[in-house]
């Protein structure tokens, strides 16, 4: 984790962020989807220093929610 990027960091305050929304929200409803997603979001940008990485993947984990209802 030596050498990241502000445009890394700042991805992944953004999806952290994010996570945060869905996992209330998922906690509030009692939906899974989005508390899983939530959690996820706002732990992978610890583990990943790349920007592109960090896009994609926040990217594919915040339109999860919107297509799976559960």
């Amino acid at each position: 984790m030596g050498d990241t990027s502000t445009a890394a960091l700042l991805w992944g305050v953004l999806f952290s962020g994010i996570g945060i929304g869905f996992f209330i929200y998922g906690k509030k409803q009692q939906a899974i989807v989005p508390r899983v997603c939530g959690l996820i979001l706002m732990i992978y940008p610890f583990f990943i220093s790349s920007s592109t990485l960090l896009v994609i993947i926040g990217a594919v984990l915040t339109a999860i929610p919107y297509f799976v209802r559960r």
